[in-house]
């Protein structure tokens, strides 16, 4: 499993998997007139009254299934090199895989967020230790860049993470009263920024795999 991360098929998946992320969403907010994707999260689209929750709740449960794996194959890549940051990467993506998006797909989200049920909760909570934890993929990857002497894998790298924080930044203080009436309030770009910049150090990879 060590060498999958240089498999073709296996970086063409990744790639297709993250275009998804952001295209399955924006398909289907066609076929939910009350879904805004501006100031509500994808996740949304899943809730128990969502017209095309089957489909968006199956495809978390893809992604989060997927990611769980490209874990293992990005654990198994460098830990004979780097074993600490290999751990440290596992951990990152897969409980982000499986927080996010694959608990996710089980327990959906509430469309109005003062609804409040056990399923939204854990929901919240996974998805929120999800995100949290993933934020620093980006930096883990720019430090083991640097001690492969990838010098512009780590500047990219670093850059994302710093961006992907100040976005996340953005998208939780949207969801507070105060910024309502700001550009803040559009928490669906911002998650969608945040998520952008935390799978650039996938995208670069994969591409770089690709191409070589």
């Amino acid at each position: 499993m060590r060498n999958i991360m240089n498999n073709r098929l296996f970086n063409i998946i990744l790639l297709f998997t993250i275009i998804g992320e952001f295209f399955i969403p924006w398909v289907l907010e066609r076929f939910h007139a009350e879904y805004n994707g501006k100031i509500m999260v994808m996740r949304a689209l899943g809730n128990p009254q969502s017209p095309v929750r089957l489909i968006y709740n199956l495809w978390l449960i893809w992604l989060g299934g997927f990611l769980a794996f490209t874990a293992v194959v990005y654990f198994l890549s460098i830990r004979v090199s780097f074993l600490v940051l290999a751990v440290f990467v596992l951990l990152s993506i897969g409980i982000f895989a499986i927080g996010a998006w694959l608990i996710s797909g089980f327990f959906s989200v509430n469309e109005s967020k003062n609804i409040v049920t056990g399923a939204s909760k854990i929901h919240g909570i996974s998805a929120a230790v999800g995100f949290m934890i993933f934020l620093f993929f980006p930096l883990l990857n720019g430090i083991l860049a640097f001690k492969q002497n990838d010098f512009i894998f780590g500047v990219v790298s670093i850059i994302a993470f710093i961006l992907a924080l100040v976005f996340f930044i953005c998208f939780i203080m949207g969801d507070k009263e105060q910024f309502q009436n700001t550009m803040l309030k559009y928490e669906g770009i911002w998650e969608r920024l945040t998520l952008l910049c935390m799978y650039i150090p996938f995208v670069y990879r994969a591409v770089h795999n690709l191409l070589s």
